[in-house]
């Protein structure tokens, strides 16, 4: 049982093609959830030190929804996205609108523009 649930801690969910990407980006707009998407390779040393980081963050946000998606295997939706470098941090709002787009590991970076989103996200949704 503690297999399982150590299994199930992961709050990012793996894109591995553009039907997958599709369905979740649709989801996320239904539930009208912000998406944080994290586009890397496997062979990108520096994409792959941010998956502990990007863990971190689904954690510490759990109202967002955190998708990786590895550039070899979805190459359709990196290139949709216009994903040339990796890594690539791409912050989409509740209706699917791209707010931010961050290339490069900089973890401190990527955390103070979620802060600010979140912010803002929750002070919008306070207004409405």
């Amino acid at each position: 049982m503690e297999g399982q649930q150590q299994n199930s801690r992961s709050r990012v969910v793996k894109v591995n093609s553009e039907q997958s990407w599709n369905t979740f980006i649709n989801q996320a707009k239904d539930q009208g959830s912000p998406v944080f998407i994290h586009f890397g390779a496997s062979w990108c040393v520096p994409s792959l030190a941010m998956n502990t980081f990007f863990e971190e963050l689904a954690i510490a946000y759990p109202g967002i929804l955190f998708l990786s998606v590895d550039v070899d295997e979805a190459k359709e939706v990196a290139s949709k996205m216009g994903v040339k470098a990796m890594p690539t941090f791409v912050l989409m709002g509740d209706d699917g609108a791209v707010i931010d787009k961050t290339v490069g590991a900089n973890p401190e970076e990527i955390r103070k523009r979620v802060d600010g989103f979140v912010q803002s996200f929750r002070s919008s949704k306070i207004l409405e």
